[in-house]
């Protein structure tokens, strides 16, 4: 049978053990029920891997899913999912990137690449149209992920794209990343999986290339976006970047510091983006088929250049008490060499900091507002030594080890880090935080949205911001399986509908916005039903005690307090809407007879 358009319908099976190959058929209800990247990346994992598999065993099934948009003209298109069991929260999680490495992937003839098995050596697998090859990678291990992406195209050829580990996925540090083209699939430990299948890289190299249903509807509709792309919605992303939200966070006491002990930075103006782009800024980019340009390049010290976004520069910066911009700069770019989540990084070396402060860790040279600690500390955590073994492990690992009452003031949700939103002054994304199935994620619950537009007390949660919580996850379920990037959002009035049209275009399925939001459901009830099935339990959808215990004082007289009877109120109101029992168990079977079950 003849896939739809944008899809091969099927998958391969890399066992890297000994190269063997298996080809999955995909058939048209899981591609329609899951479409691709995260949606159809949970699918996979349920059917492909064992439950109560260890992450890091190998037999955990380490899955690279593209999506139907991927190879279009539509902007922001070229991204892809990888998804895998977190070795740092034993739960599901996908991580996305943006870069030419989705579109070789796309066209090598395959839906998704999903790796099993451990290579008895180092090595690297190449995947083409006309089959697959593991080659050693002892020229590439122990490089920076950037470094073995240049080594394998100068050794195999130019027209070559490889997702790689940098030596922090190979010491298996359980927040390592995958990176390309110096983009990062960066949370939930991806990098430590495929260091632990002794996979460096994988690469691929594509020729195929998929059919459009209605090729001149898909042109028209890419013509329209990429004249979106560049209005109003987009513009704090072209002029300063996601950078900008640093001083506006800080303004309204939403800006994580010194491990979440405050919610505001002195030093905040010496790291914002309108500081530093009129003194450090060299270069603006774009992603691989993208209009917006959201990419902002600044210098370090002593001649190097580095990718700036407002989370690395809060998690190296306030979250650590740093506001020395020549050190966060160099600490970001240390995690990009090393292959480190600058989110969990931060996170970890924070509650590292505090328990120094409080004198549960004996590591004097760890102090806040230290940036040469904050180096010392990333290298260390690259190589697992010192102090490094211990903050390796993540936050709430860690906290298990020094016990003492630490797991209090870890700043986690099912093991995952904070990101840079303070949830008592922003209660919205307090909820979508605790309830996240990836852990205290940004990109997968937008709920900070629903807080910022000023339409909801944002230091007060109801039903209001319940419902707006699950909205963006929606949204976002959508968002992260058609592929297309989140800074478009603003730009669709009617987000479903207009989502349906793009897809019609390119597969020739009748589908609509009712439908996408019974596949968001769907999506967002799979993530939760795999980690039912991996241990998930009722008290995992919470927040750690530190933002319910303690309030905040704001500069406008107000209190922003978070009781654990308001969060738990959220968190019952939010399963009763979204079909889930009383203690979050998914109870509603949807549409194609193909879904996960616990």
């Amino acid at each position: 049978m003849t896939p739809p358009g944008g899809y091969f319908g099927q998958a391969l099976v890399v066992d890297v053990t000994d190269g063997s190959t298996t080809v999955l058929p995909l058939p048209d209800d899981v591609l329609r029920g899951y479409l691709g990247g995260a949606g159809l990346g949970v699918w996979l994992l349920t059917k492909l891997g064992e439950a109560g598999v260890d992450p890091l065993d190998p037999a955990a099934p380490l899955a690279f899913v593209f999506s139907p948009l991927v190879g279009t003209p539509l902007t922001t298109s070229a991204k892809f999912a990888v998804v895998a069991k977190s070795p740092l929260t034993g739960m599901l999680t996908d991580a996305l990137a943006s870069s030419h490495f989705a579109i070789a992937g796309k066209f090598t003839g395959y839906d998704a690449i999903v790796l099993t098995g451990r290579s008895a050596v180092p090595a690297n697998l190449l995947v083409d149209a006309e089959g697959v090859q593991l080659v050693d990678a002892s020229a590439q291990w122990g490089l920076s992920a950037s470094e073995a992406e240049e080594s394998i195209r100068e050794q195999h050829g130019r027209n070559w794209r490889a997702a790689s580990i940098g030596p922090a996925g190979e010491a298996l540090v359980r927040y390592a990343t995958i990176s390309h083209d110096g983009r990062h699939a960066g949370r939930g430990g991806l990098g430590a999986v495929l260091g632990s299948k002794n996979i460096k890289a994988l690469a691929v190299k594509g020729r195929k290339r998929v059919s459009l249903a209605d090729k001149d509807a898909v042109l028209a509709a890419a013509k329209d976006l990429r004249g979106r792309s560049f209005g109003p919605a987009t513009e704090k992303y072209r002029e300063l970047g996601t950078l900008a939200n640093l001083l506006a966070f800080n303004a309204i006491s939403t800006l994580p510091t010194r491990n979440f002990q405050t919610a505001t930075f002195d030093g905040a103006p010496m790291l914002s983006a309108e500081d530093l782009a009129s003194k450090r800024s060299v270069a603006k980019n774009s992603c691989a088929s993208c209009t917006i340009g959201c990419e902002h390049i600044y210098a370090t010290k002593g001649g190097g250049k580095v990718r700036v976004e407002y989370e690395n520069v809060f998690a190296l910066g306030p979250m650590c008490g740093v506001s020395d911009p020549d050190q966060v700069l160099a600490a970001s770019s240390r995690c990009d060499e090393l292959g480190l989540d600058t989110i969990s990084a931060g996170g970890s070396i924070a509650w590292g900091m505090e328990c120094v402060e409080r004198g549960l860790l004996d590591v004097p040279w760890l102090r806040f507002g230290d940036g040469t600690a904050l180096l010392r500390a990333l290298d260390e955590i690259g190589s697992r030594t010192g102090v490094g073994e211990l903050l390796s492990e993540g936050t709430r690992r860690a906290a298990a080890i020094v016990g003492q009452g630490s797991l209090a003031f870890a700043a986690q949700v099912k093991g995952l880090e904070m990101p840079g939103y303070e949830p008592r002054t922003m209660q919205s994304m307090a909820l979508g935080l605790a309830v996240n199935a990836r852990g205290a994620d940004h990109n997968r619950s937008g709920a900070y949205e629903a807080d910022l537009k000023g339409g909801l007390d944002r230091v007060r949660g109801t039903d209001e911001h319940v419902r707006a919580a699950i909205e963006t996850e929606d949204k976002a379920a959508i968002m992260d399986s058609l592929i297309l990037c989140k800074f478009l959002r603003g730009v669709f009035a009617e987000p479903f509908d207009e989502w349906a049209g793009l897809l019609a275009g390119v597969t020739g399925w009748d589908v609509d916005g009712t439908e996408l939001r019974e596949t968001a459901r769907r999506i967002v009830h799979a993530k939760r039903a795999y980690n039912l099935r991996e241990g998930w339990k009722p008290e995992d959808d919470w927040l750690p005690d530190r933002f319910l215990d303690t309030s905040l004082e704001l500069a406008s007289g107000r209190t922003a307090t978070l009781p654990a009877e308001r969060l738990r109120s959220m968190i019952a109101r939010y399963y009763a809407e979204r079909g889930l029992d009383a203690e979050g168990r998914p109870t509603l079977v949807t549409a194609t007879g193909t879904e996960p079950t616990p």
